[in-house]
């Protein structure tokens, strides 16, 4: 990472911290590409920490990559959204068992594609108090809605819909 980049992280930590809003949320987040490589989308979704208050949905289409990349890009995008809401716990669900289980440190990155995508993510996890991640299956409810996003953004229709502002919340 560059002196600048971390300098540029600690000032928003900083900024951030100012701000003190250390409510926690749940990040949900999918990502999918047709074909293996092919056109991927992602999407994100933004809840509070009882599921019942939608902060934000995203969705958009990213170009070619493979479906493990797209999840991971999807969770950075994610985290950077989370960013706007807290500086407290994120609790991160995702049906990618792989990203899951790697940002868990349970399983090693093979992949030389998913490798500076984790470790862009584990960066972006220093705003935060503590970052937990859970796998859940595609039948989650906010699972399948983020599925839907990602179809939605598959067919150039992008998503940016901010249901409460980071500034009331």
């Amino acid at each position: 990472m560059t002196d600048i980049l971390k300098a540029g992280i600690s000032f928003f930590i900083l900024e951030l911290s100012e701000m003190g809003n250390h409510s926690p949320v749940n990040l949900y987040v999918d990502g999918g590409s047709r074909g293996n490589l092919g056109p991927g989308s992602i999407a994100v979704l933004v809840c509070g920490s009882n599921d019942n208050q939608l902060l934000r949905e995203y969705a958009e289409h990213i170009g070619q990559c493979s479906n493990n990349e797209a999840e991971c890009k999807a969770l950075l995008k994610g985290l950077d959204l989370c960013a706007h809401y807290t500086i407290g716990n994120v609790s991160c669900f995702s049906d990618s068992n792989l990203v899951v289980q790697q940002m868990n440190k349970q399983w090693r990155v093979k992949a030389d594609n998913l490798r500076p995508l984790l470790i862009e993510a584990r960066s972006k996890e220093q705003v935060f108090a503590k970052v937990t991640y859970s796998h859940v299956p595609r039948t989650n409810q906010r699972i399948e809605q983020a599925d839907q996003l990602v179809k939605r953004a598959h067919q150039g229709r992008r998503t940016d819909n901010v249901h409460v502002d980071p500034t009331a919340y």
